[in-house]
């Protein structure tokens, strides 16, 4: 045997589910006695071990270091320089603390979304029965090869991709890989279609699935990073990790601020040099003007407005778990679903029964009916699973936690819900034989003893099959004869419930006199009684068809993507108001036959994806982005982990997520709710509009110093020392910024559109408020030096400037609550922390001017009630001039664009 060849021959991605058994072991250069024990030495040497590779990390040092490439960082630590040159050391200490802060919490975040693929690791089995050299051993999964025989049986952890060779009623859970909601049958023929979606490979068993029923025998043909789970780690690991629509408003920010501030210091330092005025003096005059201009506080108050944010998710059950995925949310244009956990209950539920020749809804009664007591009977009975004893859960529509195969818990669960418990009934009616449930004839019976010392015959299964034993009917109470009618009936009924996508069983009985001699399918599954069908779905949660409508509303489009099989998928998306009718959804096999070209230009066509694969998701996830909408994915499974790290922001489920798809999302639901995404996105925008407002507030007090400061040294006025600029920055300006950050939504904040990702911060009226206010504030401030100057001595004048500049900026806040609405729409108290944060700050401003000793320290000196006087109707006119301006919008019609 060539291991180097048999290398090649996994590599080359064989589609072995198309080929037969003998084809299958001749690809692999293996028998039915397994390997030997050298063969195996040596491609496991070639192979490597059946483990996920660890992608190669980042040292911390790194990490650290890569959070300060970033625009605004740069300039922050100038500020902390030129802070430091102008003495102001504790400005410089403060700023420092808030960017190494900034930068570990961008390492630990990292660190966390480190952490998906060794939950991926976690997920493989650590033991695998082998057959080698004929014999059965048992030995570490990690040293299975290509070519292995593996024995798989109930309970077992798939160890690596396997093509089946032999099956006995095999059932495998993929939810977490496929995004089915129920066990996949298996059986070991060859199929038809190498381009079959994983879910459709019925003769594979895939790694990290776990086999739920019956046994059966395959032949290892990927193991480690050339399984489908390590494709998918593949995904994780390669997927770019893009900065954030805000991260990007930033960036583009401190590089306006960058060359804003360079112009004027060189301007003004040109300018004074011109005059003839000292160097130092206008080095010292350039350095504090640019110290004017750098918002120091900036990043600090979006990171705490984004962390108030997330404190406030985390209390309605969105925990996020990187903090610009806040403001993300509340763009967000586009949510990719996954359906099975996320759109639905993932829980199989009894919704439609067909008895008695009438058709009823699992939620109404079928007492009354004749037949309902034998259809009930049999769908208790014929029914392998059990209910916990003294465990309760939520889980359920009886409030019983029950054990067992989704489809048999989904029927007790129903007996239970209208007074039918299976352990009563067991009781009373003894199990005494029984056929286990087998795919090949797709029926299951059991025989129990009833009343009188008679015997009874329950069978369930597929409609079509069980049909096919019955010769008669059990209706109004008797048992008749079965007529091409009531088959034609029973066929038609079966058809309806089924083009619902709903899982249809029909259920059947038979009575003997005694327990039959031979149970077997040709000697007890004959000339059965028909008692009724079943019709099963895994139901929407009822509360997200008006979190899709809510969606709508707010110009968000909800797009599901699902393993799950088209019809499936087209009626629950149609109930719950993604879509009106089939036309818009598409299959993973029909997006194969669909270039990349052409999708990014039809993917707006569709709203539903049915059978898709990990690669499907992340490839619709792109092609939305490339249409430049901003997008989030939620997914609780494996194969949803690639989709969600490549969406704007992955959403993960808390209770059924996987570890890996919690480990690479930007949010986790707590309580698996789609509404809960809807609550986030209006957080999201709330969040966004309030970082806005701080901005606008921060922007236009700072433009209103730089134009003081700016104008007073052309004229030759020294209006302002560095140190009154910082302290109006530190105090003045944080406070109520952080207050801005508080402020609540506005009623129609989910009735707007989601803003453009290519739209600027400065859109909406923001740029032009930041210019317009900041010219007023320094035009209100220069006025009240030049009287004070006029009237007074340059001290009074300094110190006038200085109080009337800082109290401007406090009342300004209180108009950046809206740019359209009146402060008296709003009302003056309907925000707290501004209040307080206006009193606290006025209050420090104050007592630096009234309280001797450090009213020398910072160059002020006292003021009389004229004075003051002066100051505070400076500063309550830029709230009478703003609110004009505001009618004025209003007038004009403008009112809309500017908020």
């Amino acid at each position: 045997m060539n291991p180097d060849s048999a290398k090649a021959q996994v590599k080359d991605s064989v589609a072995y589910h198309t080929l037969d058994t003998a084809e299958v072991m001749k690809r692999l250069n293996t028998r039915e006695q397994g390997l030997s024990p050298d063969e195996a030495a040596q491609l496991l040497e070639r192979h490597g071990r059946n483990v996920l590779k660890e992608t190669q990390t980042k040292s911390l040092l790194a990490k650290f270091i890569e959070q300060f490439k970033n625009v605004m960082i740069f300039i922050l630590l100038a500020a902390a320089v030129l802070s430091g040159i102008l003495g102001e050391w504790t400005d410089t200490v403060i700023i420092l603390l808030v960017v190494i802060l900034n930068a570990v919490l961008g390492v630990i975040q990292e660190n966390k979304a480190e952490q998906a693929l060794e939950a991926l690791k976690s997920m493989s089995s650590p033991l695998a029965r082998v057959r080698r050299g004929g014999q059965v051993a048992e030995i570490k999964s990690e040293e299975l090869v290509p070519g292995d025989i593996v024995l798989l049986e109930a309970g077992n952890v798939v160890p690596a991709d396997v093509r089946l060779l032999e099956t006995a009623s095999l059932q495998t859970e993929e939810a977490a890989l496929t995004g089915e909601s129920l066990p996949s049958d298996k059986q070991a023929g060859e199929l038809e279609g190498e381009d079959l979606v994983l879910g459709d490979r019925t003769n594979m068993a895939y790694m990290s699935s776990s086999v739920t029923y019956g046994r059966g025998v395959g032949v290892v043909t990927a193991t480690g990073m050339e399984t489908e789970v390590g494709r998918i780690a593949g995904f994780i690991s390669e997927a770019d990790s893009d900065v954030t629509p805000l991260q990007k408003k930033l960036d583009e920010l401190g590089k306006y601020f960058t060359f804003i501030i360079l112009g004027v210091c060189v301007v003004i330092f040109a300018v004074g040099l011109l005059e003839g005025r000292e160097l130092l003096d206008m080095l010292l005059t350039s350095i504090s003007l640019a110290v004017a201009a750098i918002p120091e506080g900036l990043p600090a108050i979006v990171t705490i407005i984004l962390a108030l944010g997330v404190q406030r998710m985390a209390k309605r059950k969105a925990i996020i778990r990187k903090l610009p995925a806040v403001e993300t949310l509340g763009s967000t244009e586009i949510i990719c679903s996954d359906k099975t956990g996320t759109l639905t209950l993932n829980k199989m539920t009894v919704e439609k029964l067909y008895v008695d020749g009438q058709k009823a809804d699992a939620g109404s009664s079928i007492a009354g009916l004749p037949g309902s007591e034998r259809l009930v009977q049999a769908m208790t009975l014929c029914n392998d699973s059990s209910i916990d004893e003294g465990k309760e859960t939520e889980q359920t529509k009886s409030g019983k936690a029950i054990l067992g195969d989704p489809t048999e818990t989904a029927l007790v669960d129903y007996a239970l819900s209208i007074g039918t418990d299976k352990r009563e009934l067991e009781k009373k009616y003894p199990r005494k034989g029984e056929l286990p449930f087998d795919s090949d004839r797709k029926l299951m019976t059991t025989i129990h003893e009833v009343e009188d010392g008679r015997f009874r015959v329950l069978t369930k299964g597929a409609p079509d099959v069980l049909l096919s034993r019955c010769s008669h009917i059990y209706a109004d109470g008797e048992v008749i004869p079965l007529t091409e009618e009531h088959s034609r009936r029973i066929t038609e009924n079966n058809k309806a419930l089924a083009d619902e996508a709903l899982r249809v069983l029909a259920f059947a009985f038979r009575d003997h006199d005694r327990l039959p001699a031979e149970i077997s399918t040709e000697k007890t599954e004959r000339e059965l009684v028909f008692a009724g069908l079943v019709g099963m779905i895994d139901p929407p949660r009822e509360e997200v068809r008006d979190a899709v409508a809510v969606c709508r509303k707010a110009g968000i489009r909800p797009v599901m993507i699902t393993g799950d099989h088209r019809d499936t998928a087209a009626s629950i998306a149609i109930r719950l108001g993604i879509i009106e009718d089939d036309k818009a959804v598409l299959t993973g096999r029909e997006l194969d036959q669909i270039s990349e070209g052409d999708f990014a230009g039809k993917v707006s066509d569709y709203s539903v994806y049915a059978r898709v694969s990990p690669e499907h998701k992340v490839r619709i996830v792109k092609a939305w982005r490339q249409k430049g909408k901003i997008v989030a994915m939620t997914g609780d499974g494996v194969n949803d982990a690639p989709a969600l790290k490549a969406a704007d922001i992955g959403v993960g489920m808390g209770i059924t997520g996987t570890d890996v798809a919690k480990g690479v999302s930007d949010m986790v639901l707590a309580d698996d709710n789609f509404t809960t995404i809807v609550v986030a996105v209006e957080e999201g925008r709330k969040v966004y509009s309030n970082i806005r407002k701080s901005i606008q507030f921060l922007l236009s007090a700072n433009l209103g110093e730089v134009l003081t400061l700016f104008i007073a040294t052309m004229i030759g006025w020294r209006i302002l020392e560095p140190i009154h600029i910082l302290w109006i920055n530190l105090v003045t300006d944080t406070l109520p910024a952080l207050a801005l950050g508080l402020e609540k939504a506005g009623s129609d904040v989910m009735a707007r559109k989601p803003r453009k990702s290519s739209s600027s911060i400065f859109a909406g009226g923001v740029g032009s408020g930041i210019i317009y206010q900041g010219i007023i504030e320094a035009a209100l401030t220069l006025l009240v030096y030049y009287w004070a100057h006029t009237h007074y001595n340059e001290g009074v004048a300094v110190t006038m400037a200085f109080a009337t500049l800082g109290l401007l900026q406090i009342t300004h806040a209180f108009n950046v609550r809206s740019n359209t609405k009146s402060l008296f729409q709003i009302g003056w108290f309907t925000n707290p922390y501004m209040l307080g944060a206006s009193v606290i700050s006025g209050l420090l401003l104050v007592l630096v001017i009234i309280i001797p000793g450090l009213n020398e320290w910072f160059g002020v000196s006292h003021l009389s009630g004229l004075q003051w006087g002066i100051v505070c109707g400076a500063a309550a006119a830029i709230i009478v001039i703003v609110e004009l301006v505001k009618i004025g919008l209003r007038i004009s019609g403008k009112s809309k664009t500017w908020d």
